[in-house]
């Protein structure tokens, strides 16, 4: 044989070798992909691996499982049914008599998903500015005697938040005991990381990094999935949780410092017993990252009552549960609603359940606002998030954008006049599969009419979006938004 000729013979042998591997993959994939997956999700990856096979399948062996190692599960496992055994009984609530109807399936659902128990006998405060924020948390530290315990998704030293840190070096030197958690992938990208745990280190407070993607130190997870939670408790008598970081308002990034961004955010300062609730995910991410259970300090549970008399409960999710805790209850009080929804999440984007129960609320006459940001610091979600606007607009959604040049991060919702839910989840797939978050239902017309105050300043804040506007958009725009919604289903 020629060797022009043994050069076709390898060349035949390699291209039908790499069309076989092709079709393994593929049948494979069909086999292996969608099981125990969404369908919509199912989907997204198969048309990956099948336009794009290696590539697809190297993306679905690295990030393709949306759940925690096993051992981490495992954990998570133990601690939920230590807080079932031992919080059993502990509930105390104002009369029921005022409650929804559906008020207590609701509850209930929490209480098995997530283990934490209803209490009452809370107060709250909500905070709005981004500043105020911070000096009422420093303030907060600056009072502690026994201890501080700090959880955030970004966690950052800068001029703006040098304070809270202060405070925290100082409550240190004072003989508190100070934790810090601080999400690492989060955290490592931001400006002054470095610095940031160099002062940590100085400071004496003892701190860890959550779901560490450190291969070569044995700690390893699918990179994206993360712990997305941001709370405060200090000496069990004041806790802090919602939607805002550690770090200065433009988040210190470039880009975002020459467009002007500035992110807007909601907090809540809670007083009562359901501190020790938050103190308790706090002391369960502890364990989760050392193996070490703060056991004495887990669920106390015993402070007096405040003067406000609010109903909390705390809903933990992410994946290290069986369940979308965070989305199961959303779509419990969609359902439950029967006068008005206002739901504020800087990334919406929804699945079919919750367009769905969205839809049913405003046909059953249940008035729906919406409330986004009028720009996008993630261009993805973003554009994933607009291709929802004309089927919600459609459905008597009622559209509000916070205008530019801010960002409107705020995560909240409030259902008729007396439940409302703060937290730290967005509304997209992400928070419902891939984040730890934490969700906090609060029952109380208080808290509500306070929620209203902040919801009638965004309104003030937005352009209201037309669906006359909207089926206006540029052919381009559309194109982006519809393969932006495609690749929100990669879990």
């Amino acid at each position: 044989m020629t060797d022009a000729g043994q050069d076709a013979l390898i060349t035949l042998i390699v291209a039908g070798a790499v069309l076989l591997v092709d079709l393994i993959i593929r049948i494979v994939a069909i086999i292996v992909v969608p099981r125990n997956r969404k369908p919509t999700a199912g989907m997204a990856w198969l048309l990956a691996i099948f336009f794009i096979p290696f590539i697809g399948v190297f993306f679905f062996l690295l990030i393709g499982n949306p759940k925690l190692p096993k051992h981490r599960r495992e954990k998570q496992s133990e601690i939920d049914t230590y807080l079932r055994e031992t919080t059993h009984g502990m509930e105390r609530v104002t009369s029921t008599a005022g409650w929804p109807s559906w008020f207590e399936g609701v509850v209930r659902m929490n209480r098995n998903l997530g283990s934490m128990p209803l209490i009452g006998g809370n107060s709250a405060q909500l905070i709005d500015d981004y500043e105020a924020s911070l000096g009422a948390m420093a303030d907060a530290i600056d009072q502690a005697k026994r201890f501080v315990h700090v959880e955030f998704y970004i966690f950052a030293l800068d001029p703006t938040t040098r304070p809270f840190f202060e405070a925290l070096k100082n409550a240190a030197a004072r003989g508190v005991t100070v934790r810090v958690l601080l999400d690492h992938v989060a955290s490592v990208r931001v400006k002054n990381y470095k610095d940031t745990i160099k002062f940590l280190t100085d400071a004496g407070v003892d701190w860890q990094l959550m779901l560490p993607v450190q291969p070569f130190k044995g700690k390893y997870q699918r990179p994206d999935l993360r712990n997305h939670r941001k709370l405060l408790v200090v000496d069990s008598e004041i806790a802090f949780t919602g939607s805002q970081n550690v770090i200065d308002r433009s988040y210190n990034k470039p880009g975002n410092i020459k467009r002007g961004l500035q992110w807007q955010e909601l907090m809540a300062r809670l007083e009562g017993p359901i501190v020790s609730g938050l103190n308790t995910i706090f002391l369960t991410d502890w364990y989760l990252e050392t193996g070490v259970l703060l056991e004495r300090d887990i669920v106390p549970f015993s402070q007096e009552a405040a003067s406000e008399n609010l109903d909390c409960q705390v809903v933990p999710s992410g994946p290290g549960y069986q369940n979308e805790n965070n989305l199961k209850l959303f779509l419990s009080l969609f359902f439950a609603a029967r006068e008005k929804i206002i739901i504020t999440s800087p990334y919406f984007v929804p699945d079919d359940a919750m367009l769905s129960a969205i839809s049913s609320a405003t046909q059953r006459g249940v008035h729906v606002e919406l409330f986004v940001s009028e720009i996008g610091d993630q261009a993805l979600v973003y554009h994933a998030q607009r291709s929802y606007y004309e089927a919600l607009l459609r459905a008597g959604v009622r559209i509000y954008m916070y205008k530019a040049p801010y960002i409107l991060h705020a995560k909240h919702l409030s259902i008729d006049d007396d439940v409302a839910v703060i937290g730290t989840s967005n509304m997209d797939i992400r928070s419902f599969l891939l984040n730890m978050e934490i969700s906090l239902l609060v029952r109380g017309e208080q808290f509500v009419t306070d929620m209203r105050a902040v919801e009638a300043k965004y309104r003030e804040e937005s352009r209201e979006l037309t669906l006359e506007e909207w089926l206006k958009q540029p052919l381009g725009s559309t194109v982006l938004d519809n393969l932006a919604r495609l690749t929100s289903a990669l879990q």
